[in-house]
């Protein structure tokens, strides 16, 4: 009998020896729970066996038990690295043969190639829909979808009016030399403005000011400048005419000509996009002693915006901000918790999937209905404490030693009673 009380014990030490390594193996596993050995005594007995005289049969292994404290936060540059202050777990949709449900504490995410947010081994985070505002639109494990970032934002409209308002310099001298874009020498000033075709694409609009006259008390009291516009390496034309456009002042500095927009003819951009016509309104521009500024410019077409960033704030809201100042939702990441995490099934890869002691998952929205928080730019560590699990290898030897020390001494004893029958 004492055989297989020792072994029992050894049998048990064993166990607890490889649940202690294994903690040791993972800890820096990112999302990684420590688990814990719990024993019980063996007794048989009967109603009729004296409580007083009772021996124990050894000891079973009752329980392997899963800590579900939180482990040391870290910091990271990825605004996609989440990691969950309290209770709850990441949702994420396994790939392979069949798409499964999975849950983790691994919060290290990256983009995919299909800009789908996933983790390491490639499983989908899975978030709920919201609107606009970022309200969630479906609930339930059917409302969840898996996060894809969008790459862009926004409908593109052709610019149609630029509007520019202009201090030129009443001091400066009138050019005579010809025209040309390439050399500054021939002209006074130049304004550019960035403007958009109907597909979005930005085109560079140029304005050259050139003056040609000054005041002339006895024939002329107007201050004369001419513009030349380009788009690109293309000069706009008025009336088919690529003569400049002339703008006058007053005696006060106050623009006189022209009242109206400059209207361009149509052109051609040269990404090819569909026909377009834009004008110029050079109405608050003037001539004054001070030297040359813009004062305003603005246009009214729109580009498409292209991904430019992503955060995440507590309550698990993502959102996504584009270049043309766009901010849209795409989704509120989904946390699951279960009324007794420490019965879910461990399946590798940090991930744990539900069982009937675990019960099933009750998912919500950080940070709400007694979820956790999320903190963007963190990944939760291994909560596996190295000094207190050496400390447990030590106890969990020397009970190996004792039981195989009980175990040789039984030996002995049966050697002995052999040997008084020989």
């Amino acid at each position: 009998m004492s055989f297989y009380t020792s072994l029992s014990g050894l049998q048990a030490s064993q166990t607890d020896m490889n649940t202690i390594s294994h903690n040791l193996a993972n800890v820096s596993t990112t999302g990684f729970k420590k688990s814990r050995v719990e024993f019980s005594d063996v007794i048989a007995s009967s109603v009729s066996t004296d409580p007083r005289k009772m021996v124990g049969s050894g000891v079973v292994v009752k329980a392997t038990t899963q800590q579900f404290k939180e482990g040391n936060l870290q910091g990271t540059t990825n605004a996609l690295d989440l990691a969950v202050m309290g209770e709850g777990f990441f949702t994420v949709k396994t790939t392979g043969a069949s798409d499964t449900i999975a849950y983790t504490r691994n919060g290290a995410f990256s983009v995919d190639s299909s800009r789908n947010v996933v983790d390491a081994q490639g499983s989908f985070l899975m978030v709920y829909p919201v609107d606009g505002d970022g309200n969630v639109t479906a609930t339930g494990e059917d409302g969840l979808t898996n996060l894809q970032l969008q790459q862009s934002s926004g409908t593109p409209v052709a610019t149609k009016d630029v509007s520019t308002a202009i201090n030129l310099s009443g001091t400066s001298t009138v050019n005579k030399k010809v025209f040309d874009r390439t050399d500054t020498t021939t002209y006074n000033n130049s304004v550019a403005t960035r403007i958009y075709d109907a597909n979005g694409n930005p085109m560079t609009m140029t304005s050259y000011y050139v003056r040609s006259k000054v005041p002339d008390a006895t024939t002329n009291t107007a201050s004369t400048w001419q513009v030349y516009t380009y788009i690109g390496d293309k000069q706009l034309e008025v009336g088919g005419s690529k003569a400049p456009q002339e703008i006058t002042f007053n005696t006060t500095g106050a623009i006189a000509t022209p009242t109206t927009p400059i209207k361009y003819d149509d052109f051609i951009p040269l990404s090819g996009a569909a026909v377009q016509t834009v004008s110029l309104n050079l109405a608050n521009s003037t001539q004054l002693a001070s030297a040359f500024a813009v004062n305003s410019k603005s246009q009214d077409g729109v580009a498409v915006g292209q991904l430019s960033g992503v955060t995440v704030n507590s309550e698990g809201l993502i959102q996504a901000s584009f270049s043309n100042g766009d901010i849209v939702p795409l989704g509120k990441v989904a946390l699951a918790k279960f009324s007794t995490p420490t019965g879910l099934r461990q399946i590798g890869n940090s991930y744990w999937s539900a069982t009937g002691l675990s019960g099933t998952a009750t998912l919500g929205s950080a940070s709400a209905d007694g979820f956790g928080s999320l903190m963007s730019g963190q990944i939760e560590g291994s909560n596996v404490d190295i000094t207190e699990e050496l400390v447990n290898l030590i106890a969990a030897q020397r009970n190996f030693q004792a039981n195989s020390k009980a175990l040789d001494t039984a030996n002995q004893v049966s050697q002995t009673i052999i040997q008084i029958r020989n």
